[in-house]
């Protein structure tokens, strides 16, 4: 079994509504948003799937978000902002954007609030020994 994984970020602030603590105000995030592909076989190149064409997908969903308040943006509107939810909206998005092979093979969507916490929406995660945070992280 393959498994391709491709990240985007974006800046974007949010608030939960019902919650009690400092997350109850308005405060910012730099996300990672991390999705995975499966795959059996490789292509005539020797490759799953094209990470250029997997980032694309992810990167206009990402995009929209960015320096953005997510709790004016549907469907943040009516649902709480939180990264669970929100790994749960790049998840069903790309169900449905994703040509249908691609889309078929989607493992999760994981959405990292800090270098050290993420919440994650699909299949059962895949670390590698160390359990290593997303490229980048500080």
């Amino acid at each position: 079994m393959y498994i391709v994984s491709v990240q985007a970020h974006y800046d974007a602030a949010h608030f939960l509504r019902n919650y009690r603590g400092k997350c109850e105000r308005l405060h910012g995030h730099r996300y990672v948003v991390e999705v995975a592909l499966q795959a059996e076989e490789l292509n005539e190149a020797g490759i799953a799937y094209d990470f250029v064409d997997v980032k694309r997908y992810l990167n206009e969903l990402a995009d929209a978000f960015d320096h953005r308040n997510l709790n004016d943006l549907p469907p943040f509107t009516e649902m709480e902002p939180s990264a669970e939810n929100q790994a749960r909206y790049f998840y069903e998005e790309l169900k449905k954007g994703l040509p249908p092979r691609m889309a078929a093979a989607l493992l999760y969507a994981r959405v990292w609030e800090t270098p050290t916490q993420w919440a994650q929406f699909g299949a059962a995660p895949f670390l590698p020994p160390g359990g290593a945070g997303p490229a980048g992280a500080e």
